[in-house]
């Protein structure tokens, strides 16, 4: 049987350096591995806590490596280097049971670099290395956010989340429950969940009695969906493959839209750990075309005096309350939202500090001709 710390490394050596999806891999992994509860909580950790601190952890252990190791040498490095600065392993047990995972031949150097991580007291040279993310994406916070609400908020993120569970036993965050609930669907009425998967928010709008089209580009994302619907007995949710840029829906067919349109996902960094080393700058952009383009499609299914309803992971106001909306649709502004938001532009924004969820922009409209 393996040990969690093995299962961890391997872990992380397909995420650094095969580009897989830490939310994918562990998963996978702890199937097989044999492991009780107890060790299988501490590979999560292990895993999704080396992966956001990536950052933090080269810079505690490059001020003792003279020339760069082998890539897979670095990824046993920074796994050692988590326990010891930032899971509260006891120093020797981090050291000698990362070592043991050594090849031989190198178990030296990492013995070495690792008890000098423990004995030493870091001195971080900037924000960006104590924080653990890209200069850009702490800059862009920063004027987006102002210094404080943008330190804070990654520091939120740099946690691992809390589990949140519905009444109906699905898992979800509270700021994707709050999304929901911003859709003011009554028994009845119509509502089109447009880029839907896992189907969390439409079945969650569903349970209240409102028929639901939740539609997804992806067949195996619409599966999540028709899965999800089948497992909470939603009977008013209908899951199907559909685009939400080009809709095969009539125009003014239904009471609600919700859009909560693929996005930077840099609002949900505490669940999506590797997210921060994906996106660059640059995706942002064709992002933001993406989504403007959906909002033009989509904007247009709403029946008069009906809501669209337009949300992101996401914190960026590019992303967000930047985008054009039709004519025929206009802000609401009360009641507030249900949850911790905050006023923003003509929506509203929820930092992960607030309430320690995931981070979100909502808009609501509705169309008045």
């Amino acid at each position: 049987m393996s040990s969690a710390r093995d299962v961890a490394l391997r872990c992380l050596e397909r995420i650094d350096h095969e580009g897989a999806y830490a939310n994918l891999v562990v998963p996978a992994a702890l199937q097989h591995a044999g492991l009780d509860e107890r060790d299988r909580r501490f590979v999560t950790d292990l895993v999704y806590g080396t992966t956001r601190r990536r950052r933090s952890c080269d810079a505690l252990i490059d001020r003792f490596i003279v020339s760069e190791p082998e890539p897979k040498v670095r990824t046993l490095l920074r796994l050692g280097a988590y326990q010891l600065e930032f899971a509260g392993v006891a120093p020797h047990a981090a050291v000698d049971a990362t070592v043991s995972l050594a090849p031989k031949r190198i178990r030296a150097f990492v013995n070495a670099i690792l008890r000098n991580v423990a004995r030493t007291p870091m001195v971080w040279h900037g924000e960006a290395d104590r924080l653990s993310v890209p200069d850009w994406l702490l800059a862009r916070l920063v004027a987006e956010l102002g210094h404080d609400d943008a330190v804070q908020a990654i520091e939120a993120m740099n946690e691992a989340p809390e589990v949140t569970e519905r009444a109906d036993g699905y898992v979800q965050d509270l700021a994707s429950q709050w999304i929901a609930a911003a859709v003011p669907a009554v028994a009845g009425e119509v509502v089109l969940d447009l880029c839907a998967a896992p189907g969390g928010k439409a079945t969650a709008i569903g349970s209240g009695g409102a028929f639901v089209v939740a539609a997804d580009l992806q067949p195996h994302r619409a599966g999540l969906v028709a899965a999800n619907v089948r497992r909470l007995s939603a009977e008013s949710v209908v899951a199907m493959v559909a685009d939400a840029t080009h809709p095969p829906f009539a125009a003014g067919c239904a009471h609600h839209v919700l859009l909560d349109a693929p996005c930077s996902g840099l609002g949900t960094l505490r669940r999506r750990p590797d997210a921060r080393w994906r996106v660059s700058a640059t995706d942002i952009a064709g992002l933001v075309d993406l989504q403007q383009r959906m909002i033009d499609s989509c904007a247009a299914l709403v029946a008069p005096g009906g809501t669209f309803v337009y949300s992101v992971c996401t914190l960026t106001a590019a992303e967000s309350i930047e985008h054009r909306v039709p004519d025929s649709l206009e802000p609401i502004a009360e009641p507030p939202p249900v949850g911790t938001w905050r006023p923003y532009g003509a929506g509203w924004r929820l930092l992960p500090h607030d309430h320690g969820t995931d981070g979100m922009v909502l808009l609501r409209y509705r169309r008045h001709r």
